[in-house]
C-alpha cells in the first residue's frame, strides 16, 4: 500500500500550500474537502514564508557575493602589515634601527619573526598595534618608516575593518532570516499535515484507489514502496499524480 510523504524541502511546502491555497480559491466551502479554518491558515501564513525564503536565499547570495571582495581587502591588508614589519626588520639588520623600535609595535625586541596573521583578530589585532606604534614614534619625533608608510597600510587596514564590519552584519542577517525561516518550517508543517488529513478524512469512506486519486488532486504525495511496483501500479501512479522512490522507503 503507498503511504502519505509530507514535504521535507522548502520547496515541496510551498508547492503543497499553493495547490491547497488554488483549490480554496476555485471551490465554494461546502465543495472544498479541507475546512474554511484551514484555508484561512494557508491564506494568513503562504506570503509570509515566501517572503521568509526570499530573504533567506537573498541574505546568503549577498553575503557570497560581498564575500569576494571581502576576502580582497582582508589579503591586502595582512600583506601590507607584513611588509611593514619587514621593513623595520630589514633596517634592523642593515644597523639603520635599533632592536628595541621592535617594541613600539608589540613585538619582541630579541625576535625577527613575523607575528600570526592568519585569522581576522589577529589581523585585526596587529593592523592596530602597528599604526598605533608608529604614530606613538612619531609624536616622539622620530622618522617614519617608508616603503610602505603607515599612512598607507592604514589606508588598506581600514578598507578591511569596513570589510569585515559589514561581512559580519550580512552574517547576522542571514543568520536571522535562516532562525527566522526554521521556526516557520514546523508551523508550515503542522498546517500542511492538518490540512491532509482533512483532505483524507474528507474522503475515507471512498474505496483506496479513488480515495488516493481524490486526494492527490489537492497535492496529498502517495508513495509507492519499491516492492509494490507493477504494471497496475504504475498506471494508478500515473492517474494519481503518485511518486515513485528513489530509494526503498520507510513510512
Amino acid at each position: 500500500m503507498p503511504y502519505r510523504r509530507l514535504p521535507n524541502t522548502d520547496n515541496a511546502r510551498i508547492k503543497a500550500l499553493k495547490h491547497a491555497h488554488n483549490k480554496g480559491n476555485e471551490l465554494p466551502p461546502f465543495k472544498l474537502a479541507f475546512s474554511q479554518a484551514m484555508f484561512q491558515k494557508i491564506k494568513s501564513t503562504l506570503p509570509g514564508f515566501e517572503n521568509s525564503i526570499s530573504e533567506h536565499r537573498n541574505s546568503l547570495n549577498l553575503h557570497a557575493e560581498k564575500n569576494k571582495e571581502y576576502q580582497i581587502r582582508q589579503k591586502k591588508a595582512k600583506l601590507y602589515i607584513s611588509h611593514f614589519i619587514q621593513v623595520i626588520d630589514m633596517a634592523i639588520i642593515r644597523g639603520d634601527l635599533p632592536a628595541e623600535i621592535r617594541k613600539y609595535y608589540g613585538l619582541n625586541a630579541e625576535e625577527r619573526k613575523l607575528p600570526a596573521l592568519t585569522t581576522e583578530e589577529e589581523i585585526i589585532s596587529w593592523g592596530k598595534r602597528i599604526i598605533e606604534g608608529e604614530k606613538t614614534r612619531r609624536l616622539k619625533g622620530l622618522a617614519p618608516i617608508t616603503n610602505p608608510t603607515i599612512a598607507v597600510v592604514q589606508v588598506h587596514y581600514d578598507k578591511f575593518l569596513d570589510a569585515y564590519m559589514h561581512q559580519k552584519s550580512l552574517k547576522k542577517r542571514s543568520s536571522h532570516a535562516h532562525d527566522v525561516l526554521d521556526s516557520l518550517r514546523s508551523t508550515i508543517d503542522d498546517i500542511i499535515q492538518l490540512t491532509w488529513n482533512e483532505i483524507e478524512e474528507t474522503y475515507s469512506d471512498l474505496p483506496e484507489e479513488i480515495r488516493r486519486e481524490k486526494c492527490s488532486e489537492y497535492g496529498v504525495v502517495y508513495v509507492f514502496r519499491k516492492n509494490e511496483l507493477t504494471g497496475v501500479n504504475l498506471f494508478q501512479v500515473g492517474r494519481a499524480g503518485m511518486t515513485l522512490p528513489s530509494s526503498p522507503a520507510i513510512p
